[in-house]
C-alpha cells in the first residue's frame, strides 16, 4: 500500500523522483534479527525473514559494494517476455513468497506456542493483525479462516486455499527468481521462500549426504529408511595426495 504511493513520489527538495536519491542502506532496529535468532532456537526455519535481514546487513556495507562493484560487472537485463506478463508474473511471485514468509512465522509463533506454554491462538492473532498499522494484508483474512477451521493445521502452505493459490503461481514464481539470478538482481527473500517451499514439499532432501558427512568426520551417525536404530559406519580413510 506504501509501496505504490512511495514508486512515482517526486523529490521535494529538487528534480526526478525522491526514491532514486535516496542511499540505499537500510538500517534495522533488531526486531527481524530476534525473530532469526529464535527461529534457529526453536528449529522453526524462517529462510525468508533471514534473508531479508542478511540482505539489509549487506546493504549497510555500502562502501565496500562501491569498491566490488568496480571489481565485477552485472550481467546484461534482458527477457524477452513482454512487459505485461512480467508485472504479471512478479505479481504471482510476491504472492507466493509472501504466502511463505507468513507460513514460515506462524509455524514459528506455534513453535514457541508449544515450547512456552503460551496456547496461542492463530487465528485469533490473524483477525487481530488485520487492524493492525504495519501488517494489514488481505489475506490475513484467509489465514484466520484456515486455523479456525484447523486448529491443528501445521503449516498454512497445507490449508487448501493457500495450497491452491500456490499451484497457481509456481511457474510464474520460477521464472521471476531465475530472471533475477540471470540479470544480477539480488531478491534474497523471493529466492528464499522458494527454497523453503521446495524444501517442504520434498519427499527426498540431499541431507542425507550430509549425515554421512556428519559421520565420517564426527561419527555423529545416522538412520536408515531400511531398518530402525541408529548406526555408525566405519569410513575409509581419506587419502591425501
Amino acid at each position: 500500500e506504501i509501496t505504490a504511493r512511495i514508486v512515482d513520489f517526486p523529490d521535494d527538495r529538487g528534480e526526478g523522483l525522491l526514491l532514486d536519491k535516496i542511499v540505499d542502506a537500510a538500517k534495522q532496529k533488531g526486531t527481524g534479527r530476534w525473530t532469526v535468532e529464535l527461529s534457529a532456537e526453536l528449529a522453526a526455519p524462517c529462510p525468508t525473514m533471514a534473508a531479508a535481514v542478511d540482505a539489509r546487513i549487506l546493504s549497510s556495507m555500502r562502501p565496500r559494494r562501491l569498491e566490488a562493484a568496480k571489481v565485477f560487472q552485472a550481467p546484461p537485463l534482458t527477457s524477452d517476455q513482454a512487459i505485461e506478463d512480467l508485472i504479471d508474473n512478479v505479481r504471482d511471485a510476491l504472492l507466493s513468497s509472501k504466502i511463505c514468509s507468513y507460513a514460515q512465522g506462524f509455524a514459528l509463533l506455534a513453535a514457541a506456542s508449544r515450547e512456552h506454554k503460551y496456547n496461542l491462538d492463530l487465528a485469533e492473532i490473524a483477525r487481530i493483525w488485520q487492524g493492525g498499522c504495519i501488517i494489514r494484508a488481505r489475506f490475513l483474512k484467509w489465514i484466520s479462516e484456515a486455523f479456525g477451521d484447523n486448529g491443528e493445521l501445521d503449516n498454512l502452505l497445507l490449508a487448501e486455499r493457500f495450497a491452491e493459490l500456490i499451484r497457481r503461481c509456481e511457474k510464474a514464481w520460477r521464472k521471476v527468481v531465475a530472471l533475477a539470478a540471470h540479470a544480477g538482481i539480488p531478491a534474497p527473500a523471493m529466492a528464499g521462500s522458494l527454497a523453503y517451499f521446495d524444501s517442504y514439499r520434498s519427499e527426498r532432501l540431499p541431507a542425507y549426504l550430509v549425515q554421512a558427512q556428519r559421520d565420517f568426520f564426527g561419527a555423529h551417525t545416522y538412520q536408515r529408511l531400511d531398518r530402525e536404530g541408529t548406526f555408525h559406519t566405519q569410513w575409509p580413510e581419506v587419502i591425501e595426495d
